[in-house]
């Protein structure tokens, strides 16, 4: 999903560097991050993206994202990942903010070489958007939408 940029508004020269160092945060934000219905949007429309629950796969088994694969964030190495492929993009996941599972997945799969995303909120955040849940303890979903 692409976020054009907006045309820069004329600044005092005090401000331009703090306005664009904001900017270039922000951009930076979204070039690595997606919430759920982001997440949602790209694989109703067939993106390159693959959905990764990097938590434990007790975890995964009682519940994940549709069509989620896992490899636990402690278990990411250059043998565990050699079949997937470099030219997706992964969407990493964990239980929720209270976690950072996925912050650690992010930046294992980053230094294999993979592209990669991180799902903010996790799947507490997908159900709370209303999204199904697969496996042993799934949710069936509420068709709740993003109000962003």
């Amino acid at each position: 999903m692409e976020i054009e940029a907006a045309p820069l508004l004329p600044l005092k020269k005090l401000n331009y560097k703090t306005m664009n160092k904001q900017i270039e945060f922000y951009e930076n934000k979204l070039a690595y991050e997606m919430d759920p219905s982001d997440l949602f949007e790209a694989l109703q429309n067939n993106e390159d993206v693959i959905v990764l629950d990097t938590r434990q796969t007790f975890g995964y088994e009682k519940e994940h994202i549709p069509g989620a694969i896992n490899i636990p964030h402690k278990e990411m190495t250059t043998e565990t990942t050699k079949h997937l492929d470099k030219g997706k993009t992964y969407v990493c996941y964990c239980d929720g903010i209270g976690c950072n599972g996925s912050t650690k997945g992010a930046l294992k799969m980053t230094r294999l070489g993979f592209k990669v995303k991180e799902l903010m909120g996790g799947i507490e955040w997908w159900k709370f958007d209303g999204y199904s849940t697969e496996g042993s303890r799934s949710t069936k979903g509420t068709g709740i939408q993003c109000a962003c």
